[in-house]
């Protein structure tokens, strides 16, 4: 794909998404990365981390207001997205939720004549106390595996300021934006 592609990918994926009025708000220092990743060339290895046994990875199944609660620390405007309807994927230290994310399934999507399936971690955090110990990089590492299990074609990431830390595991800037629009 090419950056003409990845534009028309952005606006078929998020109508309209510059009329947002919370968009609007931002101030213009404030610059996001769109980000994707081909699941054909995905390796799973990309990004190994010892772990402590007292980690493990799987869907959440507990009570989502508590979860909630959870997510709200990490960022107060996600506990919105996570529902009874949301495919929620954790990472746990002794059971206890430390890292979360919501599978997203973004849909089929043509470009260049071609029908692509698009899917993603979203809503991605970590618990403040749980950080910088490689649990939600290989929780969204095992996002992606999963994607590509389920015949997903690409791994698209929203709305990110941590592009660096996406890269880790091959994703690409697709495209970057602001307040005002897409950033050629």
């Amino acid at each position: 794909m090419n950056k003409q592609d990845y534009i028309l990918l952005f606006h078929s994926l998020f109508p309209n998404f510059f009329e947002n009025e919370s968009i609007h708000n931002m101030p213009e220092e404030f610059v996001f990365d769109e980000m994707i990743l081909s699941l054909n060339e995905f390796d799973i290895h990309s990004y190994d981390k010892f772990l402590d046994s007292s980690i493990s990875f799987g869907f959440y199944d507990g009570d989502l207001e508590k979860l909630k609660e959870k997510v709200e620390k990490v960022d107060q405007d996600w506990g919105q997205f996570f529902n009874e309807n949301s495919n929620i994927y954790c990472g746990y230290i002794d059971g206890k939720v430390a890292s979360f994310c919501i599978i997203d399934d973004l849909g089929k999507h043509t470009i260049n004549e071609q029908v692509i399936k698009i899917g993603g971690p979203g809503c991605v955090g970590t618990l403040p106390e749980y950080r910088n110990q490689g649990i939600g990089l290989t929780m969204v590492k095992h996002v992606t595996q999963k994607l590509k299990e389920d015949g997903f074609d690409y791994s698209y990431i929203h709305f990110t300021y941590v592009a660096s830390w996406y890269e880790k595991l091959g994703y690409r800037t697709s495209i970057r934006w602001n307040k005002n629009g897409i950033k050629i």
